[in-house]
């Protein structure tokens, strides 16, 4: 079996800056000896939806704008980077990262943590159509869609990282 320090360090970025959520996982019993996506995505998943509404907000808010100023500083954690990359957010015309600024910043005034989109697969347009239909979403609507892209990231990384079953 995998030992608690190896198990966090591997996976305890998953969750945008959230460790706690794979040290509850391990010290809860979730982790066996097998670890593959599957058996590692859902303890992970069942601890970060039976986190307090504080706590689950808290990893909402771990996350780093999209295009944003963390991105700019190149100060992403390494997988942000990348996804963001992946999505072409880091070639943004000048037009286009003033958009994606006013957008981050309305999101965030609107519901308290920033937007969040597993963005894999998506491209600039992609995410700024999802972005300005989100914006329409009632606090509670997005707070649930916010949660499940999270958990969609964690999915998308720990494909990265292990074999599927």
């Amino acid at each position: 079996m995998i030992k608690r320090d190896e198990f966090i360090s591997r996976f305890g970025g998953v969750f945008e800056h959230s460790p706690f959520i794979a040290e509850r996982a391990y010290d809860d019993g979730f982790v066996g000896d097998k670890l593959d996506v599957d058996r590692v995505h859902a303890p992970l998943v069942a601890i970060f939806r039976a986190a307090s509404p504080q706590e689950r907000l808290g990893v909402l808010r771990a996350h780093p704008d999209l295009a944003g100023r963390l991105a700019i500083a190149g100060e992403l954690t390494e997988d942000s980077r990348k996804e963001q990359a992946g999505a072409g957010l880091d070639r943004l015309s000048t037009e286009e990262h003033a958009r994606f600024t006013a957008l981050n910043t309305a999101y965030v005034e609107k519901f308290g943590f920033p937007f969040i989109i597993a963005v894999k697969g998506l491209n600039k347009d992609d995410i700024l159509a999802a972005f300005e239909k989100r914006l329409e979403n009632s606090r509670e609507a997005e707070f649930e869609t916010a949660t499940a892209q999270v958990e969609r990231i964690a999915l998308l990384r720990l494909q990265a990282l292990l074999p599927a079953r």
